[in-house]
């Protein structure tokens, strides 16, 4: 793409875990970060959302401070330009937000510089900087994601053919993801993470023969990260209560969370929501599917 056509970026949104699937599982939902995006002669960052007023105008927001990086990495100077930001994405929920914000930047400095990255580069780029491979690569690949991030290399495989809905179950205050890993522990012993393991082993392959009464159960008996996070939650015990007599599967905490989700067989996600929010009615709840195209840069010529 030419860098004189104004250009839209467009990344959604993702939850990661599904359970046990810890720092290893993500999958993209049909919630987006959108930028649109003009040469300059400085850099503007415009919100077009409210939650996005809260960050920095110009080449000190997140998403620019990427893409530079990421064109000093391939030893190019990124020229500024005037940046539309918009986002459905809710903040410090679990959503997957500040991951969509890295893909995005990365997104950026691929177009403005013409650094025709493949999607494996964008992938290894994000998990680097966000740390783990689970959020970030469902941002740029889309669909459901089973990864493993080492020191030398990310690995991924990436599963399309999902049918299912998902509800997600939204606090109106925020759990900071250090939060929330503070809970964690430091360490497993050798039987637990055996046991740990083997859920999360039969989760995945539960997921990929669509089976998913079975993979509910899986994401229930999660012994990486939920148990901790409970009392964080206090929400989740009602909904994993609650939701499957109204058409749910499965409930998981939606990455560090406080979102809750649940997984729903298509066609009744309304049900879910109804129930719900007869108990629960402080939540905000949204109706989602899996987003199956990842990050996309679309030309703005001639719009």
């Amino acid at each position: 793409m030419s860098t004189s056509d104004m250009f839209m970026i467009k990344v959604p949104a993702s939850t990661a875990n599904l359970g046990p699937g810890f720092d290893s599982i993500g999958m993209a939902l049909n919630l987006y970060l959108t930028l649109e995006v003009e040469l300059a002669d400085k850099w503007e960052v415009i919100p077009l959302s409210e939650e996005m007023e809260i960050f920095p105008k110009d080449e000190n927001n997140f998403i620019i401070k990427i893409a530079t990086e990421t064109a000093v990495k391939y030893g190019k100077i990124l020229p500024p330009a005037r940046v539309k930001v918009k986002s459905d994405i809710p903040l410090a929920r679990g959503l997957g937000s500040s991951a969509s914000a890295i893909v995005a930047g990365i997104e950026l400095a691929d177009s403005l510089c013409q650094l025709n990255l493949s999607r494996q580069e964008k992938f290894e780029i994000a998990s680097e900087v966000e740390g783990h491979p689970d959020n970030a690569g469902a941002s740029v690949f889309g669909g459901l994601l089973i990864a493993c991030q080492s020191s030398d290399s990310v690995d991924a495989i990436v599963e399309h053919n999902v049918d299912f809905e998902i509800v997600a179950v939204v606090p109106r205050e925020e759990l900071l993801t250090k939060t929330a890993r503070g809970v964690l522990p430091e360490e497993l012993s050798f039987g637990q993470a055996v046991s740990a393991g083997a859920v999360s082993n039969v989760l995945v392959a539960a997921l990929l023969k669509k089976n998913y009464r079975l993979a509910g159960k899986m994401m229930k008996k999660d012994l990486y990260h939920q148990p901790y996070r409970r009392e964080l939650v206090p929400h989740m015990a009602i909904i994993e209560e609650k939701a499957p007599a109204f058409g749910a599967f499965g409930v998981a905490l939606s990455g560090a969370g406080p979102t809750i989700l649940c997984f729903v067989e298509p066609g009744k996600s309304q049900s879910v929501i109804s129930g719900l929010q007869e108990t629960l009615s402080d939540m905000d709840y949204l109706s989602l599917k899996v987003d199956q195209a990842g990050s996309k840069v679309f030309s703005m010529s001639g719009i």
